[in-house]
């Protein structure tokens, strides 16, 4: 990221030719879609982001990271993909078990290709219009998926050189996103390394927003050193509310070596705007901003002081993230089973799901259900519904046992180990207290076949 060496001039938002299509959805609610500035999901409900970045390409082997980032509250992971023209090429494949895997951890998927960072800067980047034949190159996997996924053009498209161009050429990207039947939400990156400190994007996205025929365009600033005061914080998010253009952090740290982001005015100012915020980033960082980790090693019970405050202190994801109302219910199936060590295969015909299993409890403990929400070739997903008593309580801990050599690869929304066939499944820190009556849920991804044993719930 680079610091604004000069400032540019300061012009109006070019929004006004925007305002007569702001008070209509973008779309029938395939998928996500965009109206009056806010994002909503397609069940019509509007949808904040809280999540992080996760650099999925060049770790690609970390796949327990999303369960772990669920886990910990977010509603939502922004995941690092390459296009091949500087990193190696995420397949078709990958992608669809990452999706897979956002699903089946109940988060909402932004997939960016990071080749683009820095054109016209750093020699290695390639094009938006590059990142776009790579879209169009993996449609298959997308089309479908509208309801879980929104799709990043292009990481901080342009460097501090040849930024002029990227109203045209992010217009052209989109449009030619929308010519290929992509009608997923679109987010679109600003320049200048994601900060735009020259108001590139800001002054043009009105220009853009209407050059999508859909009306389904979000606009994402990256929040590093030139967003180092309230006021600038405030100021940048501001103008987009009043021009009634969406505006998501799509990147932002505690500190930087272009100056040091306000990370507690991002996160106050997002939080009382309901502006979505997607923290840098899970694990994995080098090239000297490696205090930019959130955990250690990508060990979700090592975090770090950024992890801790971005998931645990005032206004972070424990405490504001909401989950998107597409996975109220039931969850969709997997299309594949996620596993780390194996590349997706054809989705298999769903088993029968077995009714839940309820054991009571005495009054003022808990209740616990588990049911199979999807199944398929050695393997199944069951989620747990935890429910307080009587009375109030402070934590809980369900317990059940797998008749037939069940396990739990992963697990979200609770910390879950097994000790032969008994299982255990304890609270995690924002959600083990409930009030009498209130409910909590908690998932897993099981091994064989698809079971319902009887789950004992006590409460602390």
């Amino acid at each position: 990221m680079k610091k604004m060496l000069s400032a540019a001039g300061v012009a109006l938002l070019t929004a006004l030719t925007a305002v007569f299509a702001f008070g209509q959805p973008a779309q029938a609610a395939t998928g996500f879609s965009v109206s009056n500035g806010r994002l909503y999901d397609a069940n019509g409900t509007e949808f904040v982001m809280r999540g992080v970045n996760h650099a999925h390409t060049w770790y690609p082997q970390q796949t327990s990271s999303f369960a772990n980032i669920k886990a910990l509250g977010a509603n939502t992971v922004r995941v690092v993909l390459a296009s091949g023209d500087r990193w190696t090429k995420n397949s078709a494949a990958d992608v669809a078990n990452v999706i897979s895997l956002c699903k089946a951890n109940r988060l909402i998927c932004v997939l960016e290709v990071h080749d683009t960072t820095g054109y016209g800067e750093d020699g290695a980047a390639t094009t938006l219009a590059k990142a776009t034949d790579y879209w169009l190159s993996i449609a298959d996997v997308l089309k479908g998926q509208e309801k879980y996924v929104i799709v990043n053009i292009g990481n901080e498209p342009f460097g501090n050189q040849g930024y002029s161009a990227w109203t045209t050429d992010t217009s052209n990207a989109i449009k030619r996103l929308r010519a290929g039947g992509l009608t997923h939400t679109i987010m679109v990156d600003a320049p200048n390394w994601g900060q735009d400190w020259s108001f590139t994007m800001r002054d043009n996205a009105g220009t853009v927003f209407n050059a999508d025929p859909q009306r389904n365009t979000v606009f994402s600033i990256h929040m590093y050193g030139v967003f180092d005061t309230a006021a600038e914080i405030s100021d940048y998010l501001g103008r987009f509310r009043t021009a009634g253009l969406p505006i998501v952090v799509g990147e932002f740290g505690f500190n930087h070596s272009d100056g040091n982001p306000d990370e507690d005015a991002i996160m106050s100012y997002a939080q009382t705007n309901r502006i979505g915020y997607l923290g840098w980033s899970w694990s994995g960082n080098g090239g000297g901003v490696e205090y930019l980790d959130m955990t250690t090693g990508f060990n979700p019970a090592q975090l770090t002081s950024w992890g801790q405050r971005i998931f645990n202190g005032a206004n972070g994801i424990a405490a504001t993230s909401r989950e998107a109302s597409v996975y109220a219910g039931s969850s969709p199936s997997p299309t594949t089973s996620p596993s780390p060590t194996t590349s997706p295969s054809p989705t298999t015909s769903p088993t029968p799901t077995p009714p839940p299993t309820t054991t009571p409890p005495p009054a003022g403990g808990c209740t616990a259900t588990l049911t199979v929400v999807n199944s398929w070739q050695g393997g199944f997903q069951g989620d747990v519904k935890v429910t307080a008593g009587s009375a109030a309580i402070s934590g809980w801990t369900a317990t059940w046992t797998f008749a037939n050599g069940q396990t739990v690869s992963q697990a979200w929304n609770a910390t879950v180990s097994g000790s032969g066939s008994a299982w255990t499944a304890r609270n995690v820190d924002y959600n083990g207290r409930l009030g009498a009556g209130a409910s909590t849920t908690f998932g897993f991804i099981g091994n064989g076949s698809a079971a319902t044993p009887a789950v004992t719930c006590s409460a602390s």
